[in-house]
């Protein structure tokens, strides 16, 4: 097992994390709708939806944040940067925002679900420790500059 290669484990976590914040982002908007997995594609204008307002103003109830701005950043954020770490573009960066995130999720909302958070974490983080691996944009750019 130690003979695994960081190219494969890194894309597998890189893809696998970005499915769950973007699939977490998609309920959060109406007017676009990609699911690669699916094959859904409604293609058009995003906007945020009302549930997502409502449940950040009934029931994540965010301090500091109103639950206009927090479902926008939220929405924003969770398709942003799974998008940024499937492509292995400012990885270890994109998985910071991930983690800052996962953090406020787990302190705020939802502290009863430490098991999915922690596999959350452990993922982000390594990603953050190893890098996307060789088959990102990120590795390409540093095979560029080393040139």
């Amino acid at each position: 097992m130690g003979h695994l290669p960081n190219t494969l484990l890194a894309f597998i976590a890189r893809f696998s994390i970005a499915a769950v914040f973007w699939k977490s982002g998609q309920t959060k908007i109406e007017g676009l709708a990609i699911d690669i997995v699916s094959g859904e594609f409604t293609l058009g204008m995003p906007r945020l939806s009302d549930n997502a307002v409502f449940l950040f103003q009934e029931e994540y109830k965010l301090p500091v944040l109103s639950p206009e701005l927090g479902a926008t950043l939220a929405a924003l954020g969770e398709h942003i940067l799974p998008v940024f770490i499937l492509l292995g573009l400012a990885t270890r960066l994109s998985a910071l925002g991930l983690l800052g995130m996962t953090l406020v999720i787990q302190l705020f909302v939802y502290p009863d679900a430490y098991p999915t958070h922690g596999t959350w974490a452990a993922v982000l983080l390594y990603l953050m420790a190893h890098g996307p691996g060789k088959l990102s944009i990120d590795a390409w750019i540093a095979r560029r500059c080393a040139a």
